[in-house]
């Protein structure tokens, strides 16, 4: 009985084989996952930013429009008669810079998950690279096996720290502020241009 109990605890030290070639190969299939899930990401923000210029571009053309056909002399509006025009432009401003939020609001989500993914993808090149080194000085198989599950081969999906976190809130807070003040001077300028 003791032998046996004095056996479980032998097996149960000691470090599970786990061969060069499947270490490395399993590093090196995280590696390639995060690297494209990177660039993913990327490609996902490049879309977001063209989409927020398009928006730009369209809802300037759309002032741009309204403003001129309201301008016409032979339609000038008397500022009692306005409120059409304005309440219009207010919602149009209203509905443009929800759309700009939004899209801001993915932006930085997409960011967030990106440096997600190059802090995980760098944690398994920094595995990759002591595996390799391991194996470089070592002499047999079990040497490598010992070394590797010492060094914990496991790649946890990574997260920035909570500094990170804080700076896109702070982003965020600015951009939404900035849009708040940019509504209300494009509402104000309606109403002025309109009116006088």
């Amino acid at each position: 009985m003791a032998d046996h109990d004095e056996e479980e605890t032998h097996h149960h030290q000691r470090p599970p084989y786990i061969p060069k070639e499947t270490a490395l190969q399993a590093l090196n299939t995280i590696i390639q996952l995060h690297f494209e899930k990177t660039l993913e990401k990327k490609r996902a923000i490049d879309n977001q930013k063209k989409k927020l210029h398009k928006l730009f571009t369209l809802f300037f053309i759309f002032l741009s429009l309204v403003f001129a056909s309201l301008s016409q002399p032979s339609t000038r509006l008397q500022c009692r008669h306005c409120w059409a025009p304005i309440c219009f432009l207010s919602f149009s401003h209203l509905f443009f810079y929800i759309s700009v939020a939004q899209t801001l609001r993915c932006v930085n989500g997409f960011k967030y998950q990106r440096r997600c993914h190059k802090l995980t993808l760098g944690l398994a090149t920094e595995k990759l690279r002591f595996v390799k080194t391991v194996a470089a000085s070592a002499v047999g198989e079990e040497e490598i096996s010992a070394a590797a599950a010492a060094g914990d081969l496991e790649v946890a999906y990574q997260e920035p720290s909570e500094s990170y976190l804080g700076k896109f809130k702070r982003n965020w807070a600015l951009y939404f502020g900035f849009l708040i003040l940019l509504y209300v001077f494009f509402v104000s300028f309606s109403v002025v241009v309109l009116c006088f």
